[in-house]
């Protein structure tokens, strides 16, 4: 087993949040180069880091930001294809279980007024269960929860407080990891053991794997839901370079 995978599958993730902001910065010069580049922050590096729970993802964790390849897909898409950046309008924005590499950029937008929660991550401003959100019908005008849902037992209800919070007319970006080999999304409450989980849902803390159903989940509680592959409208060259996974599919979700 790799030393990144141990750390992945042995370090509780709040605490491997916290060690992060201090390793990073060496990791990122250490690797410093001109193969691959991180599109979040422009810089370059000689390879990525290996990531996953299960099988290691070669060139996978940007060194400087920590992004992953559905992260910097993400940011992409927001870049290219949103007014997220470039609203002239204030858009408020819920962001659940925020990401690293997002965080401090959101937080520096002028046009964002971003608030952060979760139950458990050190980086959230507001400590909320998914299920039992602290905040107003209609109050936001973003709302991202991305991979988050694998860990919720009730996952539908969690989905009806993300649509119930989300202002008309607003989007959200729910990803989560997928099976598109798999019609139906497959849980099971009774495996409790983290090796059995890991080996049945790819990881110790994940509670189902999702199929291609899970869209349809999505438009069950409300949500209009673009399934949007980005990465078809980005040249292979770009592919490359990003560190992106090709075919990921993102839930791009709309309340109508």
């Amino acid at each position: 087993m790799s030393i990144f995978k141990t750390i992945l599958n042995t370090i509780p993730r709040p605490l491997l949040i916290k060690a992060s902001y201090w390793v990073k910065p060496a990791i990122a010069w250490y690797l410093k180069g001109d193969n691959f580049t991180d599109p979040i922050d422009g810089r370059s590096f000689k390879k990525f880091l290996p990531y996953g729970y299960g099988v290691q993802r070669e060139n996978a964790l940007s060194p400087s930001t920590l992004s992953l390849e559905r992260h910097r897909l993400m940011w992409l898409f927001l870049k290219d294809e949103t007014i997220f950046f470039t609203s002239i309008k204030k858009l408020k924005v819920l962001h659940i279980a925020p990401e690293q590499c997002f965080l401090d950029i959101f937080r520096k937008q002028k046009n964002l007024a971003y608030i952060t929660s979760d139950l458990e991550s050190p980086i959230a401003d507001v400590k909320a269960d998914i299920c039992d959100l602290p905040f107003n019908e209609n109050e936001f005008d973003v709302v991202f929860c991305n991979h988050v849902l694998e860990h919720i037992t009730n996952d539908t209800k969690a989905m009806q407080e993300l649509y119930r919070v989300l202002k008309p007319g607003g989007f959200g970006i729910f990803q989560i990891p997928q099976d598109l080999s798999r019609e139906k999304t497959f849980e099971d409450n009774a495996i409790v053991d983290r090796k059995e989980r890991a080996k049945i849902f790819g990881q110790y803390d994940h509670v189902r794997v999702y199929g291609r159903d899970y869209f349809n989940k999505l438009r069950s509680v409300g949500f209009k839901v673009d399934e949007v592959d980005y990465t078809k409208k980005i040249t292979p060259e770009k592919r490359e370079r990003f560190c992106l996974m090709k075919d990921e599919i993102l839930p791009v979700c709309y309340k109508l």
